[in-house]
């Protein structure tokens, strides 16, 4: 594997460049509650590199630095590899958020079918992953799907700001967001803390920025390990397991929805609680609103497209 990480090292600028926009494609889907970096990541033809590279920051990580340098230290875990996309992550992430929540908030159709188009290719890309199907992989499947299924249809709790509570959401969501299917910023949203975390970014609320910060690289190295683990021993099984979660995350990101329950904040605004998708008819004799189903139809053909292009780029090899 250090072989490995070291030969990924040997890239040009331009493929460094390619790495960032994945990057952004990354944190742009993890601004958006229902999407997930980690699928962009897989399709894209990083994900396992990336959980690599995670991996290697651990004590043998102190032990390289103090006894051959910096160097050599940069090379095991992949630095320049890990650089690139989070620059990428971290720019789209703070810029498309405010976009995301502008959109979520007065075009929730548009949005909701483009990523709906998006992740229902993205579907159809781990799963042809799967190199045989039995019984084991058949059950991960419909077990993960189940489990993303009921994740959508759970009540967001009341926002809070408390510290401790962040560095816990925080960790929770980093999981998410590297595990393609499960939505990070949906389970900030369900947490309560997606608009505290949003509004952070927004106002540059530096502590509040950091402990999300802390919180996400303590959840990242842990779980990273797992994954690492399951993906080294268990590949086929966990593959089913990413196409279940997938699947069963297309719940939250229909673009038809019936509010349920709503909340109130502080400042009067109302934001829904609970929701639950219906038709697109239903929608308009609901709400007596437009449903956008042809222009809804076109954006989930660009998603869907757009994950076959990605696709692509991932398939061409970047050492």
């Amino acid at each position: 594997m250090f072989v490995t990480l070291i030969s990924n090292m040997q890239r040009k600028l331009s493929n460094y460049i390619i790495i960032a926009f994945k990057g952004m494609a990354m944190g742009a889907a993890d601004a958006v509650p229902g999407v997930s970096g980690g699928t962009i990541a897989f399709i894209s033809g990083i994900y396992e590199e990336l959980i690599s590279s995670i991996n290697q920051v651990n004590l043998s990580l102190l032990k390289t630095l103090k006894k051959d340098g910096f160097k050599a230290a940069w090379l095991q875990v992949n630095g320049n590899f890990l650089l690139a996309l989070i620059i990428g992550i971290f720019i789209s992430f703070v810029s498309f958020m405010r976009l995301a929540k502008y959109l979520i908030e007065h075009h929730p159709i548009h949005i909701w079918a483009f990523f709906f188009g998006l992740v229902l290719a993205s579907i159809i890309y781990v799963a042809k992953q799967i190199k045989y199907w039995n019984s084991v992989s058949i059950i991960a499947l419909a077990i993960a799907a189940f489990i993303a299924y009921y994740i959508t249809t759970l009540p967001s709790l009341a926002n809070n700001d408390n510290s401790i509570f962040l560095f816990i959401a925080a960790a929770l969501a980093i999981c998410a967001m590297i595990l393609p299917g499960i939505s990070g910023a949906f389970i900030l949203v369900l947490l309560g803390a997606y608009k505290t975390l949003s509004q952070a970014f927004h106002d540059f609320n530096i502590k509040n920025i950091l402990i999300f910060i802390v919180g996400a690289v303590v959840g990242l190295l842990s779980f990273s390990k797992l994954l690492k683990w399951l993906f080294t021993n268990y590949k086929n099984t966990t593959l089913a397991a990413l196409t279940g979660f997938i699947l069963g995350s297309l719940n939250k990101i229909w673009p038809w929805k019936e509010t349920l329950s709503t909340r109130i904040d502080t400042k009067g605004i109302e934001t829904p609680v609970l929701q639950q998708s219906i038709l697109p008819n239903t929608f308009t004799e609901l709400y007596q609103l437009d449903n956008h189903f042809v222009i809804a139809l076109i954006l989930m053909t660009i998603g869907f497209v757009s994950i076959l292009i990605l696709e692509k780029i991932g398939s061409k090899t970047t050492e």
